[in-house]
């Protein structure tokens, strides 16, 4: 592997966790090791691996455009990821607020729905 990407895997496990990291490799196809490749090396090489802002405001960023776009599964994925990047339950709600005015209620509802049962199920994990 080369430099590039072994930092990007290493942002990337720090960010979402080994375990999540081990399934989504474990799971990877020779059809599908494409978009892997390119999503390691732009997501988490080019963007998340920047040492421009922290990790937290980043986990802040994403999750707010998350919700606006109302990729759930991906919403779910990146609160779960506040535990390692810092992120309180307040930033969560801040970015939020942020979708509700620039994107819509709906969609801030919404999200609202998935963060509340993600964090549910971080305390009882």
């Amino acid at each position: 592997m080369s430099d590039s990407v072994l930092k990007a895997m290493a942002t990337r496990r720090r960010v979402l966790g080994d375990a999540h990291v081990d399934r989504a490799e474990a799971a990877k196809t020779a059809f599908d090791e494409p978009f892997q490749a390119l999503i390691t090396d732009a997501a988490w090489g080019h963007v998340w691996s920047r040492d421009t802002i922290s990790l937290r405001e980043r986990s802040m960023l994403t999750i707010a455009l998350l919700a606006g776009l109302g990729n759930d599964h991906e919403l779910a994925m990146h609160i779960r990821a506040t535990a390692r990047t810092g992120a309180s339950r307040e930033d969560v709600m801040e970015a939020l607020l942020h979708v509700a005015i620039y994107a819509g209620v709906p969609r801030a509802n919404h999200a609202i729905k998935i963060a509340r049962e993600t964090f549910a199920e971080m305390e009882r994990a």
